[in-house]
Parts: C-alpha cells; structure tokens; sequence
C-alpha cells in the first residue's frame, strides 16, 4: 500500500476521533457542570526498522496524524440563579466529592436533593460526600457559605468536600458530568467558592461546537474523497499491469 493511502487513512481516523468529542460536547451543551473534551493531534512517522532509517523524502512522505491526548476545558460555566437552597454552584477551581455504586467520582454538577433518609445526594441519587463523609439533613431551611459549610437550625450539620488536582485536565469522564481522577495524582483541597442557590451550566458554547461539527464533518469527508481516489488509482494501475503482462 502506498504512502498517500496509509496517510489518507490515518487522517481520517483521526478525524473521527475528533468528530466523536465534538459531537459529545455538543450534546451537552446544556448539560449542568459539564466541561468540554479538547483534542489535541500530532505526527507518527512510518520507520522502517529493518532498513535504516528513512530519507528526509520518506519521512515527509511516511508522517501521520494521530490523535495524541484528550482533555477537559477547565473553564468556568455560566453561573444560574435559580432559588433551590440545595442548589450549589462552584465559582473557581474544584470538584464535589460523589460516591457512587461503582466508586468515587467528582463533579461540579451542583443540582443537589434529599432522598427519603435525609442523605444529601445528586440528582441521580449519590451520595455527595462531606469531608467526615456522606452528608445528613433535616427537614427545614439550609444555608451553605461560601467555603461549603452546611448550616441548618442553627448548628452545622456538614461541610461539603471540595477537592482538585494539580493535573485536573487529564480526569476522566464518567457520563455527562462525572469524572475519575487523574492517574496517580494527588488529592488536594479545591479553591473553589460555594454559590448556593445557583447552578453553573456548560463550559460548551454551543455556537462554536456546531461550527467546530461542520469543519470536522467536512474534513473527514475530504479524507473519505481522497482514499477514493487513490484506490481508483490504485485498482486502475493494476488493471493496467494485468494488460501489459
């Protein structure tokens, strides 16, 4: 296979790559504390191992594209008011501490409830964690400072437990708006303010995603168009190879 088809082909596949993240931030452009995937691209080059290395031509002519890293947008969402007292919206760096079935995951998803014991959870049902562990309430009025202390009748039944990493671009997504920590790095205290009564929405301008869809669609269908015609070529020369034998 020639150098053009083997280039075509990792364009390509890069380009769907990045036509997948684009189209997840897109879908959750409305989606509350979610932070946008950026890709991020770079070159391979083709060496040929057995037959030293490669001329300056062959390297031009042997360099692909792949996709080299995937992180979150830590930019801040856009702060909503909405009146919910359980409502908590983080203004700054940090992540909620979230205890789920299958462990520990953090967001900035703020849309706070009270199950049927009275536990503090996520709209999913977590259990959102305090920094003596799962956080209960009773019935009556909250108030939540700005550090994520959880004041109620008077005594302070909790303080919410905001934590960050140094390397917080590379955690991981789980759904719309979880996501694991960083590989080995290390937990430390968030600096983020506690908004109560508000929600922080998208980090995805939804405009800019749809444009960003459009170039990327396009781009994958150049790729598509060029792979096509290398592989007429391709089937023409050997037609032609069959004639002259």
């Amino acid at each position: 296979m020639n150098s053009g088809m083997y280039s075509a082909c990792a364009a390509l596949v890069t380009r769907m790559q990045s036509l997948d993240s684009i189209a997840a931030n897109v879908a959750n452009s409305s989606s509350t504390g979610y932070r946008a995937q950026t890709t991020s691209f770079g070159t391979a080059l083709a060496q040929a191992v057995h037959h030293g290395n490669l001329s300056s031509l062959n390297q031009s002519a042997n360099s692909f594209s792949q996709l080299t890293s995937s992180q979150l947008n830590q930019a801040q969402g856009m702060l909503t008011r909405t009146g919910n007292e359980l409502d908590v919206a983080l203004q700054g760096s940090g992540y909620l501490k979230v205890q789920t079935g299958s462990g520990t995951t953090y967001t900035r998803n703020g849309n706070l409830q009270l199950d049927s014991t009275g536990k503090l959870v996520t709209s999913t049902g977590d259990a959102v964690l305090g920094e003596a562990g799962a956080i209960m309430l009773d019935k009556g009025p909250v108030s939540i400072s700005g550090d994520g202390t959880i004041t109620q009748n008077g005594s302070i039944a909790g303080k919410l437990a905001i934590v960050d990493w140094p390397s917080s671009k590379n955690m991981v997504q789980h759904g719309s708006s979880n996501y694991a920590a960083p590989t080995g790095a290390q937990e430390q205290a968030g600096t983020a303010t506690v908004q109560q009564g508000a929600l922080e929405g998208s980090n995805v301008s939804s405009i800019d995603g749809m444009v960003q869809l459009i170039g990327a669609q396009r781009a994958a269908e150049s790729m598509r168009h060029v792979l096509n015609m290398i592989d007429t070529d391709m089937n023409k020369t050997a037609a032609d190879l069959v004639r002259v034998s």
